[in-house]
């Protein structure tokens, strides 16, 4: 039996609050900016917008299709990260013939403002509403960009999406049932409706725009919304190589779970999210003390941020050291489906940048064990994880090392 090939990204491409390519990215984060700012939607509330969608090919090639407006903002950001990514894997001529998209996308909470429930009056009403509230659009306009003709999965496990799009990805890649997969990721909740959901659900910080979201911190109060998109090729290292095309990482191992509990809450000490994580590192060959970095999901409310504490305190009980944690969402907002991806665009942008950004408006720190980034320091060589955790108690984690 032949081993399992290696499984690299070789194009990545962003529409996110802190830039539209790994570059910008890495600027911002570098210079400390952000995108936070009061919510139009909803009083009290501050939100983390894309305000610059950027302007190159994949942006004119785009806003060039008469139908884009049959996709909703969280699919436009999709499909536009997914034109970058393929651009930049050198593949904007069309994927190859054993090619599959796999997308994650947040459901459409628009229910104001936009075209999106019929009213009671149907007449004015435009042709083919409904194709803005389905998830696969986005997904079926990208595989029409790219023709591609094989599977088209979209995903939709609330904030662990992203991450299991990954996942799903890899796992094609590495068992030969692709030769290329594209995955695209975008979600956007700061329409009045997605507001109100969350608040009601008590989730939402009550911080001002300047305080932002405080991952970790013993005053957090919860997450901060945010959206974006970004998306990735994903193929075997000897064909990237073949190609003579960019590798921007390496995949080296997936997991995921289910808490099978409370439909919003995490289970109390992340007993469950633990599973996600080990099978990712089982997958990896590694062990917890061997990363050098993690992306928490430090979404920044009590429960969370308790239970995810508690599992890296468990992993690292009897090893000195561990992983220096990483908190994005304190930088773009939380991304919900999408931010798996936005956050390893972050992971990437500082890679390229040699330094990692710390956790902001972190002043008490939840934990005195893990090793939360409270400054900038230089970024380590080793692999790390992402991790994101959602709503129905669904669990990810990605094992990935930025090294080409």
């Amino acid at each position: 039996m032949s081993a399992s090939p290696t499984v690299v990204i070789s194009g990545v491409g962003c529409c996110t609050a802190l830039g539209h390519d790994l570059d910008g990215m890495a600027r911002n984060l570098r210079d400390g900016r952000d995108a936070f700012r009061a919510s139009g939607a909803l009083e009290g509330l501050a939100v983390c917008p894309v305000q610059d969608w950027g302007r190159d090919e994949a942006r004119q090639r785009f806003e060039g299709w008469r139908h884009r407006h049959y996709l909703n903002r969280a699919g436009q950001m999709a499909v536009l990260s997914g034109l970058r990514a393929v651009r930049d894997a050198g593949l904007e001529q069309g994927l190859p013939a054993r090619s599959q998209i796999i997308a994650a996308m947040g459901p459409m909470l628009d229910v104001s403002g936009e075209p999106g429930l019929p009213p009671q009056d149907s007449m004015p009403l435009a042709a083919l509403w409904l194709l803005r509230w389905l998830p696969n659009t986005a997904a079926g306009a990208l595989a029409r960009f790219c023709g591609c003709h094989g599977e088209v999965l979209t995903v939709n496990a609330a904030c662990a999406s992203a991450l299991q799009a990954l996942g799903e990805g890899w796992r094609r890649i590495r068992f030969g049932l692709a030769d290329a997969v594209l995955v695209t990721a975008g979600d956007s909740r700061l329409s009045l409706g997605g507001l109100l959901g969350y608040h009601k659900a008590r989730a939402l910080s009550l911080c001002a725009p300047s305080a932002g979201p405080r991952p970790f911190d013993g005053s957090r109060d919860g997450f901060v919304p945010g959206e974006g998109g970004a998306a990735f090729v994903l193929e075997s290292l000897a064909s990237a190589q073949a190609r003579g095309a960019h590798v921007h990482a390496r995949i080296l191992g997936y997991g995921a779970s289910v808490d099978a509990g409370s439909l919003t809450a995490p289970e109390a000490r992340g007993t469950w999210a633990e599973l996600a994580v080990r099978a990712a590192l089982g997958e990896a060959g590694l062990d917890a003390g061997e990363l050098g970095w993690l992306s928490a999901h430090g979404t920044g409310t009590q429960l969370n941020d308790q239970a995810e504490s508690l599992l890296w305190e468990r992993l690292l009980a009897d090893r000195p050291g561990g992983p220096a944690v990483m908190a994005f969402k304190s930088w773009l907002g939380h991304g919900s489906s999408a931010c798996g991806a936005l956050e390893l665009c972050c992971a990437l942008a500082a890679w390229r940048d040699g330094r990692m950004p710390p956790v902001r408006h972190l002043e008490r720190p939840c934990s005195a064990r893990l090793d939360f980034v409270r400054a900038p320091r230089p970024f380590p060589s080793g692999p790390g994880l992402l991790e994101n955790f959602g709503f129905g108690g669904q669990n990810a984690a990605l094992v990935v090392d930025l090294r080409p």
